[in-house]
C-alpha cells in the first residue's frame, strides 16, 4: 500500500513540472507559394520552460529547428492551395514532450514587382483560427494574435471586437489601434471548446466602416486536466468451475478531455486478483484465467480496477474501482445421505402410513433446483407397495406404505432408495448416491380373505331365478381353511343375485336384463363379504359378465313431420330406428312395407339404422298412418305404424295454423255438446211455459210484443215459440194497433222451418216486408182453411210436406187453438201497418244500434246482436243467462 501512494504522488508530482513547460499546440504561418532555402518560417516560443535543458526536434526533413526556435526550410518548398503541416517537439529535462503542429497557410494576396523579387506579404484579413491554451497560468492578458485588416495599407484604421465571450464572460481584448488580440484569464476547453469573436474595422478618421466585418474563431486546446471515469457500478457474475477466458464482464469508463487527443485513450489494468481474472487493457473485458473457481469454496471476490489516461503513460491521469465478482451455482454437488442404511416397520394390513425420514445434505445453493432432492425407489417396489415423496422444507425423503403388506407371504422387503437433484450434475465426476432401507413387516390377527380380490363370472340375461351361476369363498389366512366362515351380500343393486349363506354359492335371484340402467357396458356388480368365528370380515367382488339375448326388437319414433314442398313436389323423410340390444342382435336393420298397405307411400334403405320413406301420392295436410315393418340382423321385428304428418313447416317445425283439420272424438264431442245444451235449455223453457195455468197479456207499453229490453229496436225482436206466449183475444185491437217492432217470432206450424219459423224477410207484392211469412200463406192459414178436423184426416206424407206431425196434432189440441188464434192477431197486424205511412214502417228494418248490455253478463239477449259474426262459437258460453232472461218473461204475471 505504501508503495502505490508513493507512485501516485510521484505522478503528481512530475504532472504539475510537466505542466510548467509548454509550447502551443498549433500555429498557423502564412507563407508564399514557393519558399526558397533558409526562409524562416516561424519562431518556437516556450513558456516557463528550462531553457537552457530544452531540445526542439522536428521529424521533416525538408525543415530544421534552430537552438533559439526558429523554424527555417533546408530545401525550397512548394506550399499547395490546401497547405501543409508539420510537427515540432519540445523536451527538456522533465522527460516530459509537448508537441506543437506548425500549419503552413498558402498567401494568395502576395506581390510580386515588375522585377519578379518577392516583397514581404502583410497578413490577409480573413486569417485561420487562432489558438489558446485552457488553464494557462497567466500573466494575464496574454498576447494572443494580431488582426490586420486590408484597409489598414491605405487608412488609418481601429478595430474593435465583441461577442458573448468579450461583453459577457469579458476573457478577450483588442488592442483598437494596433489589432492586438489578448485573452484576460484561464479558460476551461470543457466548458468553452471555442469561441467566435466578431471584429468590425473603422476609418479613424470618418469613423465609417472600412473593411466588412471578420467573424474571428477562437480555439481552445485542450489540456490533459480529467481523469477517466467509471460509468456504473463494477458488479458481475459468472458460473462456478466455469473454463478458462470465460468473460465475467466489461468495464466501461468516459473522459471528459478532446476525444481528438491522447488524452481520452484509457488503459484498463488489474491491481489485485491476477491470479483468478485479467482484463483487457483497451476493452476492458474481465475474463477467468482459471478454471477451478468453486462457489461453495468462495461465493465472492473483490478485485481493484484502474483506468489510466494517454494509454497508461507515467505521466496519465488515472481512478480506481473495486469490481465484485459473484459466482453463480451449479450442480456440481449431489445429495449425500447420513447414514449408511436405514430401517422401518409397518404392521400388515396398514396403507398410506409414513414410516421413514431420511435426511440428506446438499452444498449447492439452497432451495434451488441444484439443492433440492428427489428420491427414487430403485428396487424392492416391484408391487407398488411403497411411495416416497420430498419435504420441501427439510429436503428430506418420506417414505410411505400405500398399499397394505401381507405377513404371511413377507415379513422383510429390502429397498434401495437413491436421492438425486431436480437439476442434472455439472462439473464434477461425482454420482448420485443410494443406500439400502429394511422394512419389516409385523404379524397381525386378520379377517378371512376372497380366493381373489375380484372374480368374473358370465352369465345370460333372463335365465330362470334359482340358477347356479357360480361361487365365490374366502380362506383364513392363517389357517388356510373356509370353516366357520360366513358369505353376505353386501351391496347388489337389482337384488338379482343370491349367495348361499355356507357355501357362497351364487344363484339368480331375480331376472338379469343387459338392457337395465344398473348395467354398464354389460358389467353388473355384487360386493360380498366374508365373516369368520371371531367376527372379523373380509370383502370381495363379483363381476357379472351379462351376455346379451336377442329380447328386444326395433323401434320408430311415435310421430314423424313430413314439410310440404312449396313448388308441389312428393316429399320424403328420415325414420331412424333403435334396438336396446347389442351386437348381433341389433343393426343393421331391414324396412320394408307390409304387402296389404294403400301404395302411398315406399321406403328405401338409407343406413344401418334408418331408411328413407318417400310420399308415393300427392296427399293432404294432416295426420297419416303409415305401416313399416323393422327388423333386426337376426329377423327379430314386426309391422309398426309410423304417424307422420304432413304440414307448411319453418325451420322444420310445423306452423300452427297448419295443424290437422281433422277432429278427433274430443273436437266432435265439444261441437255436439252446445246442441245438446240448447236442447235441454229448450225443454226446460217449454216445460215452465206449459205448467204456467194463467194466460200471459202482453203488455207493450208502446213497443212491439216480445221486445225484452226498452231500446231503440230498429229491427224485429228476439225469436221466441209461439206455444210459450198465449195472446188474449180480449185486448186484440190495441195489441194490434201497436208498432210492428218486435213482433211474435216463431208463428207457424211446428216443425217446419220454412213456415214456421220468421227469421227471415220477404217483401209482399204492395212492398211491405214481412217477418218470415208470407200474407197470402197467413190469410190462408187465418181464414180456416185448414181446420182442426180436416188436419186429422190428413195423411203423413201430406202433414210432413206442411211441416206438421199427425201425432203432435192429435196430442196437442190446446196448441191448435193457440194457431188459430195467432193467426186472426197476424192477420189484424198486418192490415194495420199497411194504412200506415212509408216513414214508421221504413224504421221496421235491421238498422246499427248501439250496445245495450252494459251491467248484463250476458250482453244483448236479442238476435241481432250476434250479426255479422256466425262463425263465433263464443255464445256457446252465455247460452245460460240469455234463455234466463227469456223465461223470466214467459213466467211474468
Amino acid at each position: 500500500m505504501a508503495n502505490v501512494l508513493f507512485f501516485a504522488i510521484c505522478s503528481v508530482l512530475t504532472i504539475s513540472r510537466v505542466d510548467s513547460c509548454y509550447i502551443p499546440h498549433s500555429l498557423y504561418v502564412l507563407v508564399p507559394q514557393s519558399i526558397p532555402v533558409g526562409y524562416q518560417i516561424a519562431k518556437v516560443e516556450a513558456a516557463d520552460c528550462d531553457t537552457k535543458s530544452l531540445r526542439l526536434t522536428l521529424k521533416d526533413p525538408t525543415f530544421a529547428v534552430e537552438s533559439n526556435g526558429a523554424i527555417v526550410t533546408l530545401t525550397p518548398v512548394s506550399v499547395a492551395v490546401r497547405g501543409r503541416t508539420f510537427s515540432v517537439t519540445a523536451q527538456d529535462n522533465n522527460g516530459q514532450e509537448s508537441e506543437m503542429e506548425v500549419h503552413l497557410v498558402r498567401n494568395t494576396m502576395q506581390e510580386t514587382d515588375h522585377k519578379g523579387l518577392l516583397k514581404r506579404s502583410k497578413r490577409r484579413w480573413s486569417p485561420p483560427p487562432f489558438n489558446i491554451l485552457e488553464n494557462e497560468k497567466g500573466p494575464f492578458p496574454r498576447y494572443i494574435d494580431t488582426v490586420v485588416s486590408d484597409a489598414a495599407s491605405k487608412l488609418k484604421v481601429f478595430y474593435t471586437i465583441s461577442g458573448p465571450a468579450v461583453d459577457q464572460l469579458q476573457l478577450f481584448r483588442m488592442e483598437s489601434d494596433t489589432g492586438k488580440l489578448s485573452v484576460l484569464k484561464a479558460v476551461d476547453r470543457e466548458q468553452y471548446p471555442s469561441f467566435i469573436l466578431k471584429v468590425s474595422v473603422f476609418d479613424a478618421n470618418s469613423g465609417q466602416m472600412a473593411d466588412l466585418p471578420l467573424n474571428l474563431e477562437v480555439i481552445v486546446d485542450d489540456e490533459n486536466d480529467n481523469a477517466p471515469e467509471f460509468t456504473d457500478q463494477l458488479q458481475f457474475t459468472v458460473a462456478e468451475q466455469c473454463s478458462i477466458g470465460t468473460v465475467v464482464g466489461k468495464v466501461i469508463a468516459t473522459d471528459r478531455d478532446d476525444p481528438k487527443t491522447t488524452h481520452v485513450q484509457i488503459k484498463y489494468t488489474l491491481v489485485d486478483g491476477l491470479e483468478r481474472f485479467a482484463i483487457h487493457p483497451e476493452t476492458g473485458v474481465i475474463t477467468t484465467v482459471i478454471n477451478t473457481l468453486d462457489r461453495e469454496v468462495k461465493d465472492t471476490h473483490m478485485v481493484t480496477v484502474m483506468i489510466k489516461d494517454l494509454n497508461g503513460a507515467v505521466n496519465g491521469l488515472y481512478n480506481t474501482a473495486t469490481a465484485t465478482i459473484t459466482l453463480s451455482d451449479i450442480n456440481d454437488n449431489p445429495p449425500t445421505f447420513t447414514k449408511t442404511s436405514y430401517e422401518a416397520s409397518i404392521k400388515e394390513n396398514e396403507s398410506e402410513m409414513l414410516i421413514l425420514r431420511i435426511p440428506v445434505e446438499d452444498k449447492d445453493l439452497i432451495n434451488t433446483p441444484n439443492w433440492k432432492s428427489q428420491f427414487v425407489i430403485k428396487t424392492g417396489n416391484e408391487k407398488g407397495n411403497f411411495r416416497i415423496d420430498t419435504d420441501n422444507r427439510t429436503n428430506e425423503g418420506l417414505l410411505y406404505v400405500v398399499k397394505p403388506l401381507d405377513y404371511e407371504q413377507n415379513e422383510k422387503v429390502k429397498l434401495e432408495i437413491l436421492a438425486r437433484n431436480e437439476a442434472e450434475l455439472t462439473g464434477t465426476t461425482a454420482q448420485w448416491m443410494s443406500i439400502p432401507v429394511d422394512v419389516t413387516v409385523t404379524n397381525v390377527d386378520e379377517g378371512p380373505q376372497f380366493s381373489a380380490p375380484t372374480v368374473r363370472i358370465g352369465v345370460k340375461e333372463n335365465v330362470p331365478n334359482g340358477t347356479l351361476i357360480g361361487s365365490y369363498t374366502a380362506v383364513d389366512p392363517e389357517t388356510k381353511s373356509s370353516n366357520g366362515i360366513k358369505y353376505y351380500k353386501i351391496q347388489d343393486p337389482g337384488s338379482w343375485i343370491s349367495v348361499d349363506r355356507n357355501t357362497g354359492e351364487l344363484r339368480v335371484a331375480n331376472t338379469i336384463d343387459r338392457e337395465s340402467h344398473l348395467v354398464t357396458d354389460g358389467i353388473y356388480n355384487v360386493t360380498m363379504k366374508a365373516v369368520d368365528t371371531s367376527g372379523k370380515t373380509g370383502t370381495g367382488t363379483v363381476i357379472l359378465v351379462i351376455e346379451d339375448l336377442n329380447d328386444n326388437k326395433p323401434t320408430i319414433p311415435s310421430e314423424l313431420v313430413l314439410c310440404e314442398d312449396n313448388a308441389k313436389q312428393l316429399g320424403s323423410l328420415v325414420v331412424v330406428a333403435e334396438d336396446n340390444d347389442s351386437s348381433p342382435y341389433s343393426y343393421p336393420f331391414t324396412f320394408s312395407m307390409p304387402p296389404d298397405h294403400d301404395g302411398q307411400w315406399s321406403v328405401k334403405q338409407l343406413n344401418d339404422t334408418a331408411a328413407t320413406l318417400h310420399q308415393v301420392k300427392e296427399l293432404r295436410r294432416g295426420i297419416h298412418k303409415v305401416p313399416l315393418i323393422v327388423r333386426d340382423m337376426q329377423g327379430n321385428g314386426e309391422t309398426q305404424t309410423a304417424t307422420v304428418r304432413i304440414c307448411k313447416c319453418k325451420n322444420g317445425v310445423c306452423l300452427a295454423d297448419q295443424k290437422s283439420v281433422e277432429l278427433g272424438p274430443m273436437g266432435i264431442l265439444a261441437l255436439l255438446l252446445p246442441l245438446a245444451l240448447l236442447l235441454l235449455l229448450g225443454l226446460l223453457l217449454a216445460f215452465f211455459c206449459m205448467t204456467k195455468p194463467d194466460t200471459l197479456e202482453i203488455d207493450e207499453m208502446g213497443y212491439g210484443g216480445g221486445v225484452l229490453l226498452p231500446s231503440n229496436t230498429e229491427g224485429p225482436g228476439d225469436e221466441v215459440d209461439v206455444n210459450l206466449v198465449k195472446i188474449p183475444i180480449v185486448g186484440t185491437e190495441q195489441a194490434i194497433k201497436g208498432p210492428v217492432k218486435g213482433s211474435l217470432v216463431n208463428v207457424g206450424w211446428p216443425g217446419n222451418q220454412s213456415s214456421s219459423t220468421f227469421g227471415g224477410h220477404s217483401v209482399h207484392e204492395n212492398g211491405i216486408y214481412q217477418h218470415g211469412i208470407s200474407t197470402t200463406n197467413m190469410q190462408e192459414f187465418s181464414s180456416g182453411q185448414y181446420e182442426h178436423q180436416q188436419l186429422n184426416h190428413l195423411g203423413g206424407s201430406q202433414l210432413q210436406g206442411m211441416g206438421l206431425d199427425h201425432k203432435y196434432l192429435t196430442q196437442n189440441s190446446t196448441n191448435h187453438h193457440t194457431w188459430q188464434t195467432n193467426s186472426i192477431y197476424l192477420k189484424q197486424k198486418l192490415k194495420s201497418l199497411q194504412t200506415e205511412g212509408d216513414g214508421r214502417y221504413a224504421d221496421d228494418i235491421i238498422h246499427s244500434y248501439g250496445y245495450e248490455g252494459v251491467g248484463s253478463v250476458a250482453g244483448s239477449v236479442g238476435c241481432c246482436s250476434d250479426h255479422g259474426d256466425n262463425d263465433n262459437l263464443d255464445f256457446l258460453n252465455t247460452l245460460d243467462p240469455k234463455f234466463k232472461s227469456l223465461a223470466a218473461v214467459c213466467r211474468k204475471s
